[in-house]
């Protein structure tokens, strides 16, 4: 997305918590092909047919991001944040009414990015993540944003370090510790 519509969006999205309704309409052609493309990454590999599509899943997260009143969406990033967010919530709720799979079976090596998409077959490790990134948010909140905005998300490094307020060395650094603990979570589970 080039620098003037990122402000584009950021203003449109101003302009709608500020009370006008007709940013929102302006905002959402905008924000749609984005939110889609997030979709899509989390049901990569999926079949056409499966129950959760990728329109169903943008509509979804964009009816929770509207309906969220108290909401202070600061920038375009952080808006794709909180839908990412989202997206990962409802994502895991589907996982989670969908699976009486125990979780592990022995040891398996498994990447974030991999448990981060949703399939029948990967519910289990969906579920995992999320258990992961709870214990994560609760001793340190700002690494679990990071793999959320990374992961989830999908925002650049740079991008990360303007929604946190870090610098992209420290982005890095903090992502890395977090991969790290997370993989090791996810496999003592």
């Amino acid at each position: 997305m080039n620098a003037d519509l990122s402000h584009e969006v950021t203003r449109l999205l101003h302009d709608w918590q500020g009370g006008d309704r007709a940013a929102l309409e302006k905002l959402t052609p905008l924000v749609y092909d984005e939110l889609r493309r997030l979709a899509s990454h989390y049901l990569r590999g999926e079949r056409k047919d499966h129950t959760l599509q990728g329109t169903a899943l943008v509509h979804e997260a964009f009816i929770r991001l509207v309906g969220q009143s108290d909401l202070e969406l600061q920038s375009r990033a952080h808006f794709f944040g909180v839908a990412a967010r989202l997206m990962r919530q409802i994502l895991v709720d589907h996982a989670r009414k969908h699976t009486a799979a125990k979780r592990g079976g022995g040891e398996r090596d498994l990447s974030i990015e991999e448990a981060a998409i949703f399939s029948p077959q990967r519910a289990a490790d969906l579920v995992a993540l999320d258990d992961a990134m709870q214990s994560l948010a609760k001793f340190d909140p700002r690494k679990s944003r990071i793999i959320e905005l990374r992961y989830f998300g999908g925002l650049s490094i740079e991008e990360i370090g303007l929604v946190e307020g870090i610098a992209v060395a420290t982005v890095r650094r903090q992502m890395r510790t977090a991969e790290a603990w997370l993989h090791r979570e996810m496999s003592a589970r």
